[in-house]
């Protein structure tokens, strides 16, 4: 396996085919071992957050009603802002990832559920789960690393557009659910030629972007701040304010979950004929985690348990925090660098990173690093 990015030691020198694969049937382990009690539980946490962020978005909708008082514009505009983080990350994330489809609902089903976001939940189920989870940090096959904007390795060629990608980025994380559009239409190679331009399918998922944006804006900045009478401008600002909040944070999470100091990225040479236990060990080597508290799990849709995620993006989120103990001690076991810290540590990293790879390298890059274990002639992995 060949990481691009510039380490001194290889993280995966020590191990051989046998201790590889060892790895990936003892993951397979911990996930038959969730497997096995998945259920009521489950179905009932869900449930729970459901209604808890139905009840918080419906009450501060209520209180911006008033929001031509200041302090009903904070309270429902805060509360906005947690309801759409809510709805996203732990709620519309994960029933999307088909987490939740054992509970047979059809009304909290991954085939079923709309997410308040402007990209329509089939595009964006092809863009993450089918290309994200299964290339995950390959340069140039998955683009959620950068987004297409952004020099992401010290390998990768240097050229003066790099310069502006902390803005991009900025920018990006300010108005991230319609970057996350733009990157799940692929506008960037999409719109390069006249043929790809003229796909009927392109154009087909141009329409129904076009369709969730007009949606999303009428719902945020027409009904409801109409439904606010003389609050009308002040309840259009609250919406506007919670969106950006929720943007943010949802940038923020994700940049530390594949970013960070110590993440590895991968060739596309290296996944060729990729046995289970490389896809599992590039989930390990390419993801990082956040530490803090529950909460804060939560908030973050349990994302801030990144590498558990890769690892098993079928299983319930909240199943993540016990499913880490026993992976950070397989992490111990065969000595492998478990990246994880506290959310601004991670965010710092990750944003040091983006500046750091803005301009050419300092010095010449080392050549990649070949050396690998012999693979194991196993069954292809699973795609997930």
């Amino acid at each position: 396996m060949t990481t691009l990015q510039r380490q001194e030691v290889n993280p995966i020198g020590h191990l051989t085919a046998e201790d590889i694969e060892a790895i990936g049937r003892e993951l397979d382990a911990i996930r038959d071992e969730v497997l096995a009690v998945r259920g009521e539980r489950d179905a009932a946490y869900i449930r729970k957050v459901i209604k808890v962020q139905r009840s918080l978005e419906m009450g501060s909708r209520a209180v911006l009603l008033f929001s031509l008082f200041p302090p009903a514009w904070i309270v429902g505009t805060a509360g906005l802002s947690v309801a759409k983080i809510l709805e996203n990350m732990e709620v519309g994330h994960n029933i999307l990832h088909g987490q939740y489809d054992f509970m047979r609902d059809p009304k909290i089903h991954s085939t079923t559920w709309e997410w308040d976001h402007v990209t329509p939940a089939d595009q964006w189920k092809h863009s993450h789960n089918e290309i994200h989870h299964k290339y995950t940090n390959v340069v140039g096959k998955d683009n959620d690393l950068g987004y297409g904007i952004m020099r992401v390795d010290e390998n990768q060629k240097w050229h003066p557009f790099f310069l502006a990608q902390p803005l991009w980025n900025f920018i990006n994380a300010l108005f991230f659910e319609y970057g996350i559009a733009a990157y799940d239409l692929n506008l960037g190679r999409n719109l390069k030629s006249k043929k790809r331009r003229n796909d009927p399918e392109f154009k087909a998922n141009v329409k129904a972007v076009g369709r969730k944006i007009r949606r999303q804006m009428l719902k945020d900045y027409i009904i409801h701040p109409a439904l606010s009478g003389p609050s009308f401008l002040h309840t259009i600002a609250a919406n506007f304010t919670a969106n950006i909040v929720r943007n943010l944070w949802s940038h923020s999470v994700i940049m530390c979950g594949h970013f960070p100091n110590g993440v590895s990225t991968f060739e596309r040479t290296s996944i060729k004929g990729e046995t289970r236990g490389e896809w599992y060990l590039r989930q390990m080597l390419g993801s990082a985690n956040i530490s803090g508290s529950k909460l804060m799990h939560i908030m973050t849709g349990n994302l801030s348990h990144q590498i558990e995620h890769h690892l098993f993006p079928d299983l319930p989120s909240s199943r993540y925090a016990e499913v880490a103990v026993k992976v950070r001690a397989l992490f111990e076991k065969y000595d492998l660098p478990y990246v994880t810290g506290p959310l601004p540590v991670q965010v710092a990293s990750a944003w040091a990173k983006v500046i750091r790879l803005s301009f050419p390298n300092r010095k010449p890059t080392a050549a990649p690093d070949h050396s690998r274990p012999p693979r194991m002639p196993v069954a292809e992995p699973a795609t997930v």
